[in-house]
């Protein structure tokens, strides 16, 4: 786990160090334990060290092979070992890293060595022989890779504003991704960013560049959401051992590391369950964290009588952090600066306390997030069960969608409106694919290879790195997410929702942890506004760079604050919130 950059010069032109070594000073946190720069003419790669696997020496990036080869990787290869003992045979090994085992599978298998990878990650290679590049991204999107464009250069890196460090870029705001951002919850789907020249490669996406500034990409997983005939004499009981065991599977891969491995609790169903099965692979005395905060409006700001029951329960060493109003307050600042782009959920600075507290403990925790995607656990989910394919766009728009189009016409200055409905076209046209059978299987496809990358996946992948610490996602291992795909949706979406996960939790856990209401990571003090946090908004939205800016019409931002805690987006989120988090991480990040 680290943080990766590079430089790749075309026609003849050197890459810059300089411009390398910029982007990981950007990037410290996200790798305090060393940096390396490898340089080889046209491409030059940086890499920023958290060790997790082979603590040695040895194993810094970036790392060169007998062939020249270079790499430069950000993530873990869960199925290292099973890898390396494949190749010793033909390769010999020189560390015990899973970095040396990319380069020997690439070497034996060129881009299908992508294939052979379980685990999450953002890798470049420079291959002097082939004389190309190649930026690849896991399947599930789970490590980050922003690139953009500059006269004669590509850059890339772990995140954007590494890549504002290096300069040149058009930091123009870019008119569709602000009515995404608007649409839907703040998200804005890859390859677009919030910014005209700042481009994220799509997750299970191989990009080969080459010296002359040509490149293409190819998407290379791509699970079909479809009954399929092997499965077709499975009974609802088979189908839940196979997830029972292709979860424990998950759990399992998920605790290599040469340094412990704890659990996020939140004393919801998914991560509870992680710590039930990772107690039954023999972690006892395992570390666990949960955050809380002061209420407000009327609105619980804990949930530590659940996260309670679980540690007690399976014995963990448990660490409760409470954060007053008083406290959480100065912290929002640094959550902003640690966003990778705006992220305008309740709980990124949760995540961001959350995430300062266990880097006092440990490196490597594994997270709940992905389970609700993948096993349909969201309100909006349930309708979609009983409508036919054709209405999959209607139903799940009038549920998920925060504004219309006509709606923005009122909210963004008339040139930075797209006009047309750029978001729902493009929520058609992903809906509308071919490889997903009902309704519920094309949101729920959606959901996890479209929306939940630039939502909980990037949340948890910034807030953690800001403070030196991987982030493990179970419910996104790739066997257990094809399997799902297939899964009959009625199973998923029976009980309320995770019917299938509910089951195997009246197996391993309390009852009231089971049954109780789904809850989200409480945040009331961004949920319901008052002061001191109105005055961060109005402060944000009245700044000189937000006037000059113009994205919003005068008139609605005014309403807004007169009435901080009336408009609310079908999820509940605070529209005030969500319109001042933009202009904050904007103006954080120095965007005129």
């Amino acid at each position: 786990m680290c943080g990766i950059a590079g430089e790749i010069s075309f026609n003849g032109r050197r890459a810059s160090r300089e411009s390398v070594v910029g982007m990981m000073e950007a990037m410290t946190s996200r790798g305090p334990d060393g940096r390396g720069i490898w340089e080889g003419g046209w491409v030059a790669l940086g890499h920023r060290r958290l060790s997790i696997i082979d603590l040695s020496p040895t194993g810094a990036q970036p790392m060169v092979d007998e062939g020249d080869i270079a790499v430069t990787f950000n993530g873990c290869i869960y199925n290292y070992k099973e890898l390396r003992r494949e190749l010793e045979p033909e390769f010999t090994f020189h560390t015990d890293s899973d970095t040396e085992v990319i380069l020997k599978a690439y070497r034996k298998w060129g881009q299908d060595f992508v294939h052979h990878l379980t685990g999450m990650f953002a890798v470049a290679i420079a291959d002097p022989q082939r004389e190309e590049v190649l930026l690849v991204r896991d399947r599930l999107g789970i490590k980050p890779l922003y690139v953009t464009h500059t006269p004669g250069h590509m850059r890339f890196a772990s995140t954007l504003p590494a890549l504002l460090a290096s300069g040149g870029v058009d930091t123009t705001v870019d008119d569709v991704a602000l009515h995404h951002y608007l649409s839907w919850h703040s998200i804005v789907p890859a390859p677009r960013t919030i910014l005209r020249g700042v481009k994220k490669l799509p997750a299970a996406t191989i990009r080969t560049v080459r010296p002359d500034g040509t490149w293409h990409d190819r998407e290379y997983w791509k699970p079909t959401y479809t009954r399929k005939e092997k499965y077709a004499a499975w009974s609802a009981q088979d189908w839940q051992d196979a997830v029972t065991e292709a979860l424990r599977t998950a759990v399992r891969r998920r605790m290599v590391a040469d340094v412990p491995v704890g659990v996020l609790l939140s004393g919801g169903l998914d991560s509870s369950l992680l710590v039930a099965l990772l107690t039954e692979e023999g972690q006892h005395g395992l570390s666990t964290f949960s955050v809380g905060f002061d209420g407000a409006g009327g609105d619980s700001g804990n949930e530590f009588i659940y996260s309670d029951r679980i540690a007690d329960t399976f014995g963990t060493r448990h660490e409760r952090l409470h954060v007053s109003t008083s406290d959480f307050l100065p912290a929002i600042p640094a959550a902003v600066a640690s966003m990778s782009e705006p992220m305008a959920s309740h709980d990124v600075t949760a995540f961001h306390l959350l995430s300062e507290s266990v880097s006092q403990h440990l490196k490597v925790v594994q997270c709940g997030q992905g389970a609700d995607e993948v096993f349909a656990g969201y309100a909006y989910h349930q309708p979609l069960a009983g409508v036919p394919r054709t209405a999959a766009l209607d139903t799940f728009a009038a549920a998920f969608v925060d504004h219309s189009n006509h709606q923005l016409a009122g909210v963004l200055e008339p040139e930075w409106w797209a006009g047309k409905d750029v978001s729902r076209e493009a929520l058609a046209a992903h809906l509308a694919g071919p490889g997903a059978d009902t309704a519920l299987d094309a949101v729920l496809r959606l959901d996890t290879h479209l929306l939940m990358i630039d939502d909980p996946v990037k949340r948890l992948d910034n807030m953690s790195m800001a403070w030196g610490i991987e982030a493990r996602v179970p419910f996104l291992d790739q066997d257990l997410v094809e399997l799902a795909a297939a899964c009959p949706p009625g199973l998923k979406t029976s009980q309320g929702g995770k019917g299938i996960l509910k089951n195997l939790g009246r197996r391993l856990l309390p009852k009231e942890v089971v049954d109780r209401p789904k809850g989200y990571f409480p945040v009331p003090a961004l949920t319901h506004l008052e002061e001191p946090f109105l005055s961060i908004v109005r402060d944000a939205l009245h700044a000189p760079e937000a006037k000059e800016r113009g994205l919003f019409r005068p008139d609605f931002v005014e309403e807004l604050l007169a009435n901080p805690n009336e408009r609310r987006t079908p999820v509940k989120s605070n529209v005030l919130w969500q319109v001042a988090l933009l202009e904050m991480w904007l103006q954080s990040n120095g965007v005129g």
